[in-house]
């Protein structure tokens, strides 16, 4: 077995924003950069988040919000990664967030928030920067 596997990341709309082209446009370079990358859709709840990210083993989360929500939702979806033990699930975050809200997100948890104008190649550089593998360790084959 192959003791390096690709990072896997969750792409989700949380709440009841219906725009999703930035968050199609994110997951296609993520992926395009490597990376397996499974996209929930619009309309999640973080409940729903969460279940899939577990589900679904990923290293990370990446949570698209343009609602203004951000403040609500965001601390949501970690307060339920951490009640499922799942905390370690890093979390990125990108959409329509003000400035002054980045350091409290930051603080609360969210590893990194992408605002309009980054560039789809300084995000997927700094998934591969700041990502490692979850369970990297469990993947090793061990030997007599």
């Amino acid at each position: 077995m192959n003791p390096e596997r690709k990072i896997r990341l969750l792409v989700g709309k949380v709440g009841l924003d219906g725009h999703d082209r930035g968050a199609k446009v994110i997951a296609r370079a993520l992926r395009d950069g490597g990376f397996e990358v499974i996209y929930t859709g619009l309309h999640q709840t973080p409940e729903m988040v969460v279940q899939t990210a577990i589900q679904e083993d990923v290293d990370a989360l990446c949570l698209s919000i343009l609602s203004g929500a951000h403040m609500t939702l965001f601390p949501r979806v970690i307060e339920l990664l951490r009640a499922q033990q799942a905390g370690d699930i890093k979390i990125l975050g990108g959409g329509i967030i003000p400035d002054d809200d980045i350091p409290r997100l930051k603080e609360a948890g969210v590893l990194e928030i992408f605002t309009p104008g980054a560039t789809l190649t300084s995000i997927v550089q700094f998934v591969r920067d700041n990502v490692p593998p979850r369970h990297l360790e469990e993947t090793h084959v061990q030997g007599d």
